[in-house]
């Protein structure tokens, strides 16, 4: 079945739901340039795959799908930072890296099926 726009494909309906759960986390986070820069992390995945969807080739759709799942990792790094710093509790951080880690298997398997 052919997906004719990416709100319609579940690695972005993943994604944007990892988004809003990571915005609304990190809302009252004081430290504001790691809030800033976990927040672009998580809005860059969901961006990613959205832009990607919209050019004009697979080609450049592998690139972009390459660039959120890049920014997935990142995600998943500052999130496990984020509970060090005491910021997050460790089950908060568990429901996002597992939320995040589906993505990224998502958004590689899209590309298998693209390549």
């Amino acid at each position: 079945m052919k997906i004719d726009k990416f709100e319609n494909a579940i690695v972005w309906q993943k994604t944007k739901d990892l988004t809003v759960k990571v915005y609304k986390i990190f809302r009252d986070c004081k430290d504001y340039s790691f809030r800033d820069q976990i927040q672009r992390a998580v809005i860059s995945i969901s961006n990613n795959i959205a832009e990607g969807f919209e050019r004009s080739g697979d080609k450049e759709f592998i690139y972009f799908l390459s660039i959120a799942k890049g920014s997935s990792g990142e995600l998943r790094s500052m999130i496990r930072v984020a509970c060090e710093l005491k910021y997050i509790n460790k089950e908060e951080m568990e429901e996002i890296v597992v939320m995040s880690e589906e993505v990224s298997k998502l958004i590689f398997g899209l590309i298998r099926s693209i390549k």
